[in-house]
């Protein structure tokens, strides 16, 4: 498509998507933007004592994560001077892989936790979601902000929570969102870049943990007892293992998605 006719059919887009999002006028100048959302619980301190789960996740079988093509929008492409992948199967040298969920799945029932006083940040950055995989807790605030001088909405479609899509044309917008329901795991995309994925974790207790780089997460002030972690990756499924955590003491566990691996026993 030429150049002048893109800019054409992003300015429509644009429009339709502020008018239909509520993004128009004034409204869609000020720098945040309140999506639908459930009444936050009271937050309260932080979960401390108990014990620390250590673990790591490998998948040993090449690192065969795709390159995105940016330039449908050239502003996207402008923002990257070198290739950009999906970060949907991310691994190092050594076989170690980022992007997994791992919280715990049982073994906290009966129990109730305070939401964090601070607010979870999902960034669309170089046309991106920033980050790829993470989590939040039930009432916990979340802000979702646009750091790129172009149009992007985010387009959340959880299962047991309210859907909800909401336009961001200008840079620096931001909206505010909670929600109300446990749900592992609510799938967010801008539908003006079809590459654009994000997936969030929403829990009733704080004691989650997202693999690094270097395949490595932890679970911190988990109460002592005995639990069923599991592991969730967006191209290879769930595994599950079970952790005895005692108090004060690190416990160790841990993952692999590798072809011919061993599932731990869960």
């Amino acid at each position: 498509m030429k150049k002048n006719s893109f800019l054409m059919v992003f300015a429509l887009i644009a429009a339709v998507l502020a008018i239909g999002c509520g993004g128009g006028g004034e409204q869609a100048a000020a720098p945040a933007q309140q999506a639908d959302s459930a009444p936050a619980a009271t937050p309260g301190p932080a979960v401390t004592g108990g014990g620390t789960v250590v673990g790591s996740v490998r998948y040993v079988n090449g690192d065969p994560d795709a390159a995105i093509g940016m330039d449908a929008d050239p502003v996207c492409a402008s923002l990257h001077p070198g290739e950009v992948h999906t970060e949907k199967v991310v691994t190092d040298d050594d076989g170690n892989l980022a992007n997994v969920l791992v919280y715990v799945k049982s073994g906290l029932e009966g129990k109730s936790f305070p939401v964090p006083a601070t607010a979870h940040v999902l960034d669309q950055m170089g046309c991106q979601y920033r980050p790829h995989i993470s989590g939040v807790q039930v009432g916990q605030k979340l802000v979702i902000r646009n750091s790129d001088p172009t149009l992007h909405n985010v387009h959340a479609r959880p299962s047991a929570n309210k859907e909800f899509n909401q336009g961001q044309p200008f840079q620096g917008m931001e909206l505010e969102h909670t929600f109300d329901q446990a749900e592992v795991m609510v799938p967010f995309k801008c539908d003006v870049h079809p590459w654009m994925s994000s997936y969030m974790a929403v829990l009733d207790h704080p004691f989650f943990g997202v693999s690094d780089e270097q395949g490595g997460f932890g679970i911190e002030n988990l109460p002592a007892g005995s639990y069923v972690l599991e592991a969730w990756h967006e191209e290879f499924g769930t595994q599950t293992a079970e952790v005895t955590v005692v108090d004060g003491e690190p416990a160790q566990v841990s993952f692999d998605f590798s072809p011919d691996a061993v599932a731990p026993a869960g």
